[in-house]
């Protein structure tokens, strides 16, 4: 929006009071069509994003549509802290050889599966761009192709109910490692546009040593972070529990969440990260139930505020297909998405354990959300995207985000079935 408006006290409570009221209608009237309550979430910030969400002010600072994106990172945040405390960490690092496989594989089968599209793109004329362009192009849609957003597979095995199966912890921890792999790639990404709008040749501000600095400084953060914790949280928590056995305890508990968040951003992680961390490290604690009992009605305020976020993201003028612009638009977004499921797919494949379902472990990871829109918004800002292919990556990224929850509660469903018959049959 070109005006400047600030948001006024009475409309920010009317438009959070429509966001809070829409998300739990759609997620409730989900849930009576027997999907998970997110996906209600993801369709109600698409049916606001041309109503309520459209009518919200945007401006520099902590106005208008920035105070909605400000609570969502709230409830994304809260969400990982929420399945951490629902982790015991001595299961993650059982899967972690496994997990660290699966996120390796599906970062880099669907970043040189996208490379390869702009480059096929661009030999057949579809796109059309600068000579000088293609490469950096489709080195930055590989990049958008390989996050994995945690939070949304997170949400759903929550809602299904499955947060304890091996399953979900090998998800959950490639989906970290795969957050560590997509900071690597970000940096590199970042340095490459930063170099060639700078007049250089691209790649010289990016070295081995560069890159290894990255990863040992997000590892090092996971690594300490959890090992200070176990040995602080206890005595910092037995103290508040003596104190106050209820109150104070949760309520320090989700200021130790933001403690790990904000440090976690400082060594440029996201501050989910953290967040996840901080859950599995206060999990280890005597109090963790008073805490898991106090911040669940707290993440569940937040948290849909994130999903009607990412839903509002998605512009349903560029599937208009009477709009002649669009069929090229269309037609990109699903090759792009086509790529971006096998990639991500073929990850769980991987897996070399028996009895793991690892089509279960390849549909979790699927999903871009609000990762793979960060990513967009990246090339755009840059001026590596032009509209009709930031359009066709954001498609890509809403599409993968919407199908992952009905897919995986149907597979859990026929897995749950198929057990039940063969039980019945013995």
């Amino acid at each position: 929006m070109e005006y400047v408006e600030h948001l006024s006290v009475e409309k920010f409570i009317l438009y959070l009071l429509i966001i809070l009221v829409f998300a739990k209608a759609f997620g409730r009237l989900a849930e009576r069509i027997g999907q998970p309550s997110v996906l209600g979430e993801l369709l109600a910030g698409v049916v606001l994003s041309a109503g309520v969400l459209a009518l919200i002010p945007s401006t520099e600072g902590m106005v208008g549509y920035d105070v909605f994106h400000l609570l969502a990172e709230i409830g994304v945040v809260l969400l990982l802290f929420e399945i951490g405390l629902e982790t015991r960490l001595a299961d993650l690092i059982k899967v972690g050889p496994v997990s660290a496989l699966v996120a390796i594989v599906g970062v880099v089968l669907p970043f040189v599966m996208g490379y390869f599209c702009i480059i096929y793109f661009q030999k057949f004329s579809i796109l059309n761009l600068e000579a000088g362009m293609v490469g950096l192009v489709a080195i930055v849609t590989g990049a958008t192709l390989t996050a994995t957003s945690v939070g949304i597979t997170a949400r759903v095995l929550a809602d299904l109910d499955q947060l304890q199966t091996k399953e979900a912890r090998i998800v959950l921890t490639a989906a970290i490692i795969d957050d560590v792999l997509g900071l690597i790639i970000l940096g590199v990404v970042s340095g490459l546009v930063s170099s060639l709008q700078s007049g250089g040749a691209g790649a010289e501000g990016i070295t081995l040593g560069s890159v290894a600095f990255i990863t040992a400084k997000a590892f090092g953060f996971l690594a300490v972070s959890i090992v200070v914790g176990r040995i602080v949280a206890p005595r910092i928590f037995g103290f508040f529990a003596r104190i106050d056995r209820n109150n104070l305890v949760w309520i320090m508990a989700i200021a130790f969440c933001f403690v790990y968040a904000y440090c976690s951003n400082l060594f440029s992680l996201a501050p989910i990260v953290g967040a996840f961390a901080a859950g599995l490290v206060l999990r280890e604690t005597d109090q963790f139930k008073t805490i898991e009992e106090g911040v669940k009605p707290v993440s569940h305020f937040f948290a849909p505020i994130f999903f009607v976020m990412v839903g509002a993201a998605v512009d349903i003028s560029v599937f208009n297909p009477f709009v002649s612009e669009n069929i090229m638009v269309i037609s990109i977004a699903l090759i792009l998405f086509a790529v971006a499921v096998i990639g991500k797919y073929a990850s769980g494949y991987v897996v070399y354990e028996k009895g793991v379902r690892k089509s279960i472990i390849g549909v979790g990871m699927i999903p871009r959300g609000e990762v793979g829109l960060i990513f967009a918004k990246i090339g755009l800002v840059y001026g590596v995207f032009r509209t009709d292919l930031f359009s066709a990556v954001t498609a890509m990224v809403i599409l993968t985000t919407f199908i992952v929850p009905p897919l995986l509660k149907w597979m859990f469903e026929k897995e749950s079935k198929e057990r039940e018959l063969n039980e019945s049959v013995v």
